[in-house]
This record gives structure tokens, sequence and C-alpha cells, in this order.
């Protein structure tokens, strides 16, 4: 079994974290991946208003008895009645006893207080060992650590996975997961060599039986590799990796002629993504995805995932015990 600090600060079997997931991380996905040991995400965006957020989590406890996470991405600046609105999310985790809060984006500060006095754990998503650090100054109980190769929204330092966990793993007292061209038990184990807890994964889980995705997707990325992710909206400070297909394409020659913000929703939408993947039309929204998917050659039930994950890894590490035992005087 791999306990690490992960595992017990969380209250799950296996260091696993399943990413926030845009549009997918809801209860009947999330759930399977806390049945299978690991830590499963809702997260707050897909559901419109308070109501079906509440409904959302209450679901979550019917669905499983296990830990689960909930995602908040905030944004850097928000109005008076987006203040509310995420005070009342906040306050229903609370009534609903969610064991664990991601936080991403904006500063969490404001609601660090009100979560920990509620019994939540606090894991902030940190696009670099800065602000890791800071963030760990502020409270948060563990950070995940995403490097360049991370689908969505990766750090424009442009710095890889090995390198910002090995920095944070060694710099940070708290808890560091590891996120970002993580597919594998081989991923796993390297996450646990550099120092890190454990591992957030998202393109992985989306190539899984339970994830509410179209198959069309789910095969695109088993028949596509590493080389087939984009970085778009650069133009606009908001960085997204995303599958290349002709969505991202063409908001790349948009860019390139200098389109705003307003004009490049017609393509980046999340409407358009959502509408992609319940009609299974991989070209026509934007697919997060990132060159983990190099590493998947098959559709999997998370459960089996999973189990092979740290089976895997557990064979990578008798592997480097073999090698220091030969290695002995």
């Amino acid at each position: 079994m791999l306990q690490t600090r992960m595992t017990q600060l969380f209250g799950i079997q296996y260091p696993i974290m399943q990413g926030g997931m845009q549009h997918l991380g809801v209860p009947q996905f999330a759930s399977a991946v806390s049945d299978a040991g690991g830590l499963g995400t809702i997260n707050v965006s897909c559901f419109p208003s308070a109501k079906a957020f509440h409904e959302a989590l209450r679901e979550m406890r019917k669905l499983t008895d296990k830990p689960f996470a909930v995602n908040f991405s905030f944004l850097p600046e928000i109005s008076i009645g987006e203040q509310r609105r995420v005070w009342e999310q906040i306050e229903l985790c609370v009534l609903e006893k969610v064991p664990v809060i991601e936080t991403a984006g904006g500063d969490p500060s404001p609601y660090i207080g009100a979560l920990h006095d509620g019994g939540c754990k606090i894991v902030h998503k940190a696009p670099s060992v800065k602000i890791a650090k800071r963030m760990e100054e502020k409270g948060v109980d563990a950070v995940s650590i995403i490097g360049y190769e991370v689908a969505g929204h990766p750090s424009m330092d442009g710095v890889g996975t090995i390198v910002m966990a090995d920095r944070a793993a060694s710099q940070l007292k708290i808890p560091v997961l590891a996120a970002g061209g993580i597919a594998d038990g081989r991923g796993l184990a390297a996450a646990l060599a550099l120092g890190c807890e454990g591992i957030v994964m998202g393109t992985r889980f989306v190539a899984t039986k339970e994830c509410r995705i179209s198959q069309a997707h789910k095969d695109w990325i088993v028949t596509h590799g590493e080389k087939d992710s984009v970085l778009i909206m650069k133009s606009v400070r908001n960085m997204v990796r995303a599958a290349n297909n002709e969505s991202a394409r063409t908001c790349l020659e948009m860019e390139r002629r200098g389109a705003a913000l307003e004009e490049l929703m017609s393509v980046i939408s999340g409407a358009n993504s959502r509408e992609s993947y319940r009609e299974g039309s991989v070209e026509k929204g934007i697919f997060c995805v990132g060159p983990a998917m190099g590493l998947i050659d098959s559709v999997l039930p998370v459960k089996t995932l999973l189990d092979e994950i740290v089976a895997e890894a557990e064979s990578a590490i008798e592997r480097l015990r073999r090698i220091a035992a030969d290695r002995r005087p």
C-alpha cells in the first residue's frame, strides 16, 4: 500500500486526486473515483445555481461514503454579486461537510478561515513555487503544483512538472501533489521520488468508462500522442492547453490577426465545449487535454485504472529498491 501524507490528510486509499475537469466534474464520475480509492472532485462551475450545486453535494453523499473534493476557480477580481455567490457555495460545502476543497486561480484567503472552521481541508492549485509558498503561509493544507504539461491552464512561465514538483517538495512543509503529464504508475512513482505526496490527473481520467464525455473524445485521446496539444489564448493572458483540433487552430489564427476576447468567445466558449462533449464533435469545441495522451492507449473503468496505476508504481519502487540493494558493498 502506498500510504503518504496525502492519503492520511484526506482519508483516502490511493495518493491520486482527480483534477477539477471543467464540464466533467460531476457526481456520477467523481463518486467512481472516490469509490475506487482516489479523491474524486466535483467542479462547482458545472452547476448553474446554488440549488443545483446543493443537489450535487447531496447526490455525492448518496453515491459514495468516501471522501471527495469540490473545485473552486476564483477570478483575480470578482464583483460583489460574484462574492455573494461564492460565499453561498462555501456555506453549502460547510453545511454538507465536504471533506476537501480545491481552490485555483485567485487568492482563497477570504474563505480559508470559514472552511477550516467547517472542517474542510484545503488544497490550492499553484502555477509556481512562489505562489505555493505563499499559499502555505496563508494556511492551506496542501498544494498541487502544476507543470507546463498540464491540460487547461498551465503557468505561463513554461517550467515542466519535474522541476516544479522537485522545487516545491523540497521547499514546502505541507504536502505537495504533482500535476501535469502524469498518467500511469511510473509517473506516480516519479512524483513520490521527487518528494511529493501524490498526484493529480486530468487527461488520464477523461479516457475512462465513467467519464461523462463522448466516446469520440475518449477515442481521440487514445489515437493521439504527446505532440497533439497546443497552447491557445496567450494573447489574452489566459493561456489554455487543449487538443490540437479545428477549434484550437481557429483560435490561434484569430489570435495571430489580433482578435479581442469578445471575438474569440465565438470559438472558445464553454457552451461550445459542452455541446461538443455531448454530441461527440471533437473538432467543434475547445477540448482540454495535455501531452499525457502519449501515455494513454486504452479506455478503462476507473477502478481498473487506479488499481493498475498503484500496482505499476509499487513495481517501479521495488525496482529502485533492487537497484539500491545491488549497489551496496
